[in-house]
């Protein structure tokens, strides 16, 4: 038990340096006191009656509303073996008695210190954790709500496109409408791109896996993505080793991904030029590869794709906008279905963007 003489020093020294003091006699009274009173820090004997500084300690460690409290151990046990048996319980530094009054005050700051950082941390991030739940929760009801007005407006234009040829409204108006629709067309991406981004970092979108032929997949977004390409006189050619391509894989995610390399290609294609879609078999993968003869990355700009940070956007052969984000939720999808994707380009030369996914084993 600490003797009445230390007791008071360490009352008046801790006291003087504006703590606010509270004291228990034994073991027991201790727990009591740090249950009620809920301290910043306990300074605890080693050496008492009824219970020692080591069960207390370790009875705190087991109590939930005791378990973060930091505690010192104040004690004339100075050998490796109590030491290792004191932070073994639950001690945060060692004091040996008798103590130095500087050394006393300055490891109490210390450990007061870092349970106001953690306290700060804890509260920024809870701060952060609300600002990116609500960011979220915005992103997700832009995307959801817009999408399907888009959609719609999508659809009727397209249909005027295939319906009102320039001899009938004229080079001017075709113009305005084949910029409306292509506009449509880019927004409407946006929209599902940042739908389904926002999904993925919340965790609500799940990887439902189906055995699929990823070659009639590739073939139907092509098909999608001809009229498009079509508009700057693209043509997009498939090349694939064989004629069935089995994959285990989500379907959705996909086809979204092969969208978002397709559409990539068309806006940074020059006119009268083709896209290139590859399907060959490697190494129990799939590999769709996607290479246009455009105006490429530049070195300096390739090290910042694919990374979450640093990511950017550029603008087309045709002006096109686009947000940066299709890549960045390409890598992700393709990751969750076991694969990779990379790339390959050079400036005023084109780009080949590249994924892997697996084979359906036989």
């Amino acid at each position: 038990m600490m003797c009445f003489q230390t007791f008071l020093l360490l009352k008046v020294l801790l006291t003087n340096e504006k703590f606010n003091i509270a004291t228990a006699n034994n073991g027991r009274l201790a727990l009591e006191q740090v249950k009620a009173e809920k301290p910043d820090l306990v300074l605890l004997d080693v050496m008492m009656p009824d219970m020692s500084g080591f069960e207390v300690a370790q009875k705190m460690r087991e109590t939930p509303e005791m378990v973060d409290i930091p505690i010192i151990f104040l004690t004339a046990l100075n050998s490796t073996e109590d030491i290792v048996k004191g932070f073994k319980v639950g001690g945060n530094d060692f004091i040996s008695k008798p103590f130095n009054k500087e050394e006393l005050i300055i490891r109490v700051r210390h450990q007061i210190s870092l349970i106001a950082a953690k306290r700060i941390i804890v509260a920024k991030t809870e701060e952060l954790r609300k600002t990116i739940t609500g960011r979220d929760k915005l992103y997700s009801v832009i995307a959801h709500d817009l999408r399907s007005p888009m959609g719609s407006i999508k659809m009727v234009l397209n249909m005027l496109i295939l319906n009102l040829p320039v001899e009938k409204i004229g080079n001017e108006m075709y113009e305005l409408l084949t910029l409306a629709n292509q506009t449509t067309e880019d927004v409407f991406s946006l929209l599902d791109n940042l739908l389904k981004w926002t999904k993925s970092q919340i965790g609500k979108l799940n990887v439902v896996y189906q055995n699929f032929n990823v070659i009639e997949v590739i073939e139907g977004v092509i098909e999608i993505f001809s009229m498009v390409a079509g508009l700057k006189d693209i043509k997009i050619v498939l090349t694939a080793t064989d004629k069935e391509l089995m994959v285990h894989a989500d379907i959705d995610m996909i086809k979204t991904v092969t969208r978002n390399l397709i559409s990539n290609a068309i806006k940074f294609s020059n006119k009268d030029s083709e896209i290139h879609v590859t399907v060959a078999k490697e190494e129990g993968m799939a590999v769709i590869g996607v290479k246009d003869q455009g105006c490429g990355i530049d070195e300096e700009n390739q090290k910042k794709l694919l990374h979450t940070d640093t990511h950017f956007s550029t603008f087309g052969t045709n002006n096109e906008e686009g947000s940066g984000l299709g890549l960045l939720l390409c890598q992700d999808f393709v990751v969750r279905n076991g694969g990779k994707l990379w790339f390959v380009s050079q400036k005023d030369e084109g780009s080949t963007f590249s994924f892997s996914i697996p084979l359906l084993e036989a």
